[in-house]
């Protein structure tokens, strides 16, 4: 009979929106339904996290902006910024932070953990005195910084580079997104979305040669194109921040 493979844990990273709420929460829910009618498809198929940090939240708070949320199609997988004793049965698990981790093998059954040493829980990663019984894997080699596309996004598609810049040499389609760590840069139309400093880069820019978007972001602060008007509509463009505003200057 064949050995079956012990059991593995992994850890596994993802892109997870954050929703931060501000009081009052009333227009902070108006707010965010007059964003989901100019850009319908923005909450579709994203992981989305509550970060509640400094809310004066109870539970009964809590469980009525979670079902507010649910109304609206908005399906929160974790929640930040409360402890463990205040959630419970029919909330979302507490998230603290979000780091890489990696893969490693649970225990044979009676083997015996390190002295002084506990299980690694479920989803973390082990400490050298805990590692794993198996030889460690060679540490892969670092990212590129940038990241070129030779082809246009076509709707439905999603480019995403978080280790710094994108470029794209041909257009974005309505309906595709680029998500960057760092700028965005776009060498023909910009007709779908565009998110750069996606990891927090105040700095980040977005240019293209035709500024034509849904929605623009940088370091966490949106347009849609409601919000732009005609602002740089079939121009070359720059979009970056200035403080808590987005300006979009000509490139020509």
């Amino acid at each position: 009979m064949t050995a079956r493979p012990p059991i593995r844990f992994r850890g596994r990273s993802f892109l997870a929106m954050v929703l931060a709420p501000v009081p009052p929460i009333d227009q902070w829910l108006a707010e965010l339904d007059a964003l989901k009618q100019r850009a319908p498809a923005f909450f579709s198929v994203r992981a989305i996290i509550l970060d509640v940090t400094g809310l004066s939240f109870d539970r009964s708070d809590l469980l009525d902006l979670c079902a507010e949320l649910n109304k609206r199609s908005i399906t929160i997988l974790g929640i930040e910024g409360i402890g463990p004793t205040s959630l419970g049965p029919g909330f979302p698990p507490p998230l603290v932070g979000g780091k890489p981790i990696d893969d490693f093998s649970a225990p044979e059954p009676g083997a015996e953990w390190p002295a002084g040493a506990a299980p690694a829980p479920q989803g973390s990663s082990p400490s050298p005195a805990q590692g794993s019984t198996q030889g460690q894997a060679a540490p892969a080699p670092p990212r590129p910084r940038s990241f070129v596309l030779d082809q246009p996004v076509r709707s439905g598609q999603v480019i995403q580079h978080l280790d710094g810049d994108v470029t794209v040499m041909g257009s974005v389609a309505s309906g595709a997104e680029v998500i960057a760590g760092g700028s965005i840069h776009i060498y023909g139309a910009l007709r779908g979305r565009a998110i750069a400093g996606a990891v927090g880069d105040a700095n980040a820019r977005i240019l293209c040669r035709k500024f034509e978007p849904e929605l623009i972001a940088i370091d966490g602060l949106y347009k849609t194109a409601d919000d732009l008007g005609g602002t740089g509509r079939s121009q070359a463009v720059q979009a970056r921040l200035d403080g808590d505003t987005i300006v979009i200057s000509s490139l020509d």
